[in-house]
């Protein structure tokens, strides 16, 4: 006796055959959806600038803060500083590529020891400075130091300035004119409760001290930084990079260059945005010129 197919009979194959075929389609969709809901939304980049702010220090950093600018995937920076300074005109760049930065994404500073000097010029334009209790901060200043005058006895030059490039009295000039460009750019970056004549003292202040007149914003080390960069930046969830900084050329380590030629020692005015002592054993006939105008 035959009978009518019922529902199941009709449809039961197909419904299964469907059904399958949704879940392993669903299966295999399971991992993209999964990476679109837990990939970090950007990234917070940490560039260093420790130690004395030479050269070779001062064009890692700036190469480390114009790669942050050019990569999509960075919405923020957060510049880790542990430095007394160094030269004065690779601290002004270091100043100015972080002031650019600051102007495309959000940029905090954590001192992770000492910002002093061309240390704290470097810092001076992030949104915002954190530091510890035991951090240092400060020095806001400039000194030069001119070589001996007139050439050594087995040198001919074709000028008087040929050997130096300034006389002492050209020098303190130079040097005010730094100073007064250090100091109005921290003036302008910074809310201080400090005249700008009682920052140029150069005091050197602790972390505490420095949130209290306005050098820095809050206490906190670099995983506060990094959390209010990227807060700033509108990241929940973000990763943090450290930009890896270039190996300095062996070649340059034992005095030559790329070539390999040996570089020339070439003893000129230098002009310092430096906390601490200068070395000038062996100099005795150079003469330092700071900015409250003494020697």
């Amino acid at each position: 006796m035959s009978r009518n197919p019922g529902l199941l009979d009709r449809f039961g194959g197909p419904v299964v055959v469907f059904g399958v075929v949704g879940l392993l389609v669903g299966a295999a969709l399971v991992p993209y959806a999964w990476g679109a809901s837990t990939s970090p939304d950007g990234t917070v980049a940490v560039v260093e600038v420790h130690g004395t702010i030479n050269s070779d220090t001062a064009a890692a950093a700036v190469d480390d803060l114009r790669e942050a600018r050019q990569n999509e995937s960075i919405q923020a920076v957060v510049v880790d500083v542990n430095s007394r300074g160094g030269l004065a005109s690779v601290s002004e760049q270091l100043y100015l590529a972080v002031k650019q930065t600051s102007e495309q994404m959000p940029v905090t500073v954590a001192v992770t020891g000492s910002a002093l000097s061309g240390g704290y010029y470097a810092s001076a334009a992030a949104d915002e400075i954190y530091v510890t209790p035991a951090s240092t901060v400060g020095s806001i200043g400039v000194r030069g130091v001119i070589p001996p005058a007139g050439p050594s006895d087995n040198q001919i030059v074709t000028g008087p300035d040929k050997v130096t490039t300034a006389t002492q009295a050209e020098a303190r000039q130079r040097v005010e004119a730094l100073r007064r460009a250090f100091v109005g750019s921290v003036d302008d970056e910074r809310n201080l409760s400090i005249s700008t004549s009682e920052l140029s003292y150069a005091k050197v202040y602790s972390g505490t001290e420095g949130i209290e007149i306005g050098l820095a914003d809050e206490v906190g080390g670099l995983d506060a930084a990094v959390s209010a960069a990227a807060t700033e930046a509108g990241l929940s969830d973000y990763e943090t990079v450290r930009m890896e900084s270039p190996t300095p050329s062996p070649l340059s380590q034992i005095g030559l260059n790329a070539s390999g030629d040996a570089t020339i020692d070439i003893d000129t005015t230098q002009y310092f945005m430096i906390h601490g002592q200068l070395d000038v054993s062996g100099t005795a006939d150079r003469t330092e010129v700071r900015t409250n105008g003494t020697n």
